[in-house]
């Protein structure tokens, strides 16, 4: 079509995803909102110096009277998406699919974002899973002859669907010379392909959106439901759309995020892992009461963990709208010890978010889907979620959200060391085409990835000592990488990743993302 170019090779199928009106939608997406998103954008710079220079974050004078304003809720819960105590997460590849349909959760957060690396023929397959999944007939046979496909006489989870964040870009797509948002690109594949048939099904189009910034942002993904509904002739309000509180500073615009997306909104996630990355990214120059311990040890009672979910709790069931809880990236292993103690800290988590009034929570394998679910099911009984539990009791201020010095944890070697392994395996497997890889029973997505070498550049430049009283240098961080790559197997070239991790976490200049030069470096 006239002002609009593919540029990735031929994928088999591609036609039924790639199609005429899939590429008028992107083009009118782009048009429209492109050059605010890139505005957007520019401002997290901005915001992210301010924070450097010594201001702090706050929640916002000018939207005081949203905050304030006990008259509003966000529309009624859709079908499939009022009872949501577990939901799985997991890239779109064919196997997780059927696997994460067939899991007996709830929902399944079909991921094209973090746990997906964008490789054109991910982009286009995982479009074409869903599709086929959606028609049910999708099915996946591995190399040993083991089929998969879906159970006929089960009730598969409610498929929602995570669109690239803002900062991704889809260099495939080319609108009037120009590449294309990943999140638009995403949204607008799977609503051509799929939102009709969605909605002759009764669940549907459904949406997660990752790693917003601030309500204008939540506003402009309002503003592509409007576009993209009136498109298709949809009635506005057929979307709905769960916003992850991933990041700082949505932690202090929540209401306001559900206000934007009020006729679309279905709730607030708490995203641990990411929101971790993004307080260590903001407050990564402002010294000692703002580093943070091994990644590992900080749990979700640190005091200003706490503060973020109790007030995304009481947020969410303030406005009629549905809390879900962090993920639980256990991989059951063969190691029967490991599984037990593993299984404990998970049922301790979920029983926290149940009883903290979190109405759902996240596991990122089948093998979870049954204590997650029994965890809840204590909680809940029979009650398809528990929003009557307003919380209005909780009060959260600014400075609470902000009290990381009380975190408990000790900067370690062995935190240190697991960084560094960790970040080189994923980066590996990422440039690969893997996003979700299972290190250490783990699983292990872009998020984790960003903390590790966020986190380690945070220390080097802040001089932090270990408790072995070693300094984190830049030196000493690419002696441990040489060592920790020594371990792992030499029948992969881990080359690539390792000079990425050494560029990511040591340099002097900080990079807001680590998946935008890889995704540079891939075809």
């Amino acid at each position: 079509m006239p002002g609009v170019e593919i540029t990735g090779n031929v994928v088999p199928r591609s036609e039924e995803i790639l199609t005429q009106q899939a590429l008028d939608l992107i083009a009118l997406l782009h048009r429209t909102l492109n050059p605010r998103r890139l505005e957007l954008l520019a401002t997290r710079k901005v915001r992210m110096q301010q924070i450097a220079d010594g201001k702090d974050f706050d929640f916002l004078a000018q939207t005081k009277a949203i905050r304030e304003d006990k008259g509003w809720e966000v529309a009624p819960a859709a079908p499939g998406l009022n009872d949501r105590r577990v939901e799985i997460t997991g890239p779109t590849e064919r196997k997780m699919t059927i696997n994460a349909l067939n899991s007996g959760a709830k929902v399944w957060l079909a991921d094209l974002e973090d746990s997906n690396t964008p490789l054109w023929e991910n982009v286009i397959n995982g479009q074409l899973n869903l599709l086929d999944a959606i028609t049910r007939t999708i099915d996946f046979t591995n190399e040993t002859g083991k089929r998969y496909e879906l159970r006929p006489d089960s009730e598969l989870a409610t498929i929602v669907v995570r669109p690239r964040g803002f900062h991704l870009p889809e260099k495939h797509i080319l609108v009037d010379g120009e590449i294309t948002s990943g999140s638009f690109a995403d949204f607008a594949l799977y609503m051509i392909a799929c939102a009709k048939l969605q909605i002759a099904r009764g669940h549907g189009p459904y949406f997660y959106l990752a790693k917003m910034e601030s309500h204008l942002e939540a506003r402009m993904w309002n503003e592509a439901f409007n576009i993209a509904q009136d498109f298709l002739n949809i009635a506005r309000g057929t979307i709905r759309a769960t916003a992850l509180i991933e990041t700082l500073p949505a932690a202090f615009e929540m209401e306001e995020i559900l206000f934007e997306l009020k006729d679309h909104a279905a709730g607030l996630n708490a995203g641990r892992w990411d929101y971790l990355f993004s307080v260590i990214k903001n407050y990564r120059l402002r010294g000692a009461d703002f580093v943070l311990p091994d990644r590992n040890s900080v749990a979700m009672t640190a005091p200003f963990m706490r503060a973020y979910t109790e007030l995304l709790v009481k947020t969410c069931h303030s406005r009629g709208a549905h809390a879900i809880g962090g993920m639980a990236a256990f991989i059951p292993s063969s190691d029967p010890a490991i599984n037990a103690t593993a299984f404990e800290k998970v049922a301790a988590d979920k029983t926290r978010e149940a009883n903290d009034g979190f109405d759902g929570s996240w596991v990122a394998h089948p093998g979870m889907v049954e204590l997650c679910r029994e965890q809840f099911t204590k909680v809940l009984g029979d009650r398809p979620n528990q929003k009557e539990k307003t919380k209005s009791e909780i009060s959260v201020s600014a400075a609470q959200l902000l009290d990381i010095k009380a975190t408990p944890g000790t900067v370690t070697e062995a935190g240190l060391r697991n960084n560094i392994s960790v970040a080189i395996q994923y980066l590996e497997r990422w440039l690969a085409g893997s996003g979700a890889v299972a290190i250490f029973n783990l699983m292990e997505d872009a998020a984790t990835a960003e903390i590790s070498r966020s986190q380690i550049w945070q220390w080097i430049h802040n001089e932090v000592r270990l408790v072995n009283g070693e300094l984190v240098s830049a030196s000493y961080v690419k002696q441990l990488a040489d060592e920790e790559v020594s371990k792992l197997p030499q029948s992969t070239d881990y080359t690539q990743a390792q000079k990425m991790f050494i560029e990511t976490s040591v340099n002097d200049d900080y990079l807001e993302f680590l998946t935008l030069p890889a995704y540079e470096a891939m075809a």
